[in-house]
């Protein structure tokens, strides 16, 4: 019966596996997606766009022609978000309480990448800094 069980469950794994990372359209994306898009980069043009199914349900990247990258979770918000040394991330995006530790600290530091992990944030700076946030957001750790 084990073996059985086994079985399955390779089975569902190798079946979520070529299932996984499939283009999409812009026009196939969820409709909080394209308003995130909408709001937070108007005017930006999508270059690429694609979908992979997690346990979960379907996760999107999104590929914008400024160089941004941006990954959106199953629940449809943003994830991760990578910009650039001419597009940083929207400072608007960031909590409130790590916009203001970054502009005391770093005020002339761009943000190249935020990522939302379990238990806070991880920011990038261009100066090479990352730095981890707790939920709340406060400081926790600095690599350079």
């Amino acid at each position: 019966m084990k073996s059985y069980i086994v079985s399955g469950i390779i089975a569902i794994a190798l079946l979520m596996t070529a299932c996984s990372d499939k283009p999409v359209v812009p026009e196939q994306l969820p409709a909080p997606v394209k308003t995130f898009i909408q709001q937070q980069y108007p005017g930006g043009a999508i270059t690429f766009a694609q979908k992979d199914l997690e346990l979960t349900g379907w996760k999107y990247e999104v590929f914008m022609a400024d160089g941004t990258h941006i990954e959106f979770d199953t629940d449809d918000t943003w994830d991760k978000i990578e910009g650039s040394m001419t597009n940083p991330v929207p400072t608007a995006l960031i909590p409130a309480p790590i916009v203001t530790h970054l502009q005391a600290n770093y005020p002339d530091a761009m943000i190249l990448k935020i990522d939302k992990e379990r238990n806070g944030y991880e920011i990038e700076l261009a100066n090479g800094l990352e730095l981890k946030y707790n939920k709340q957001g406060a400081l926790m750790e600095m690599d350079d």
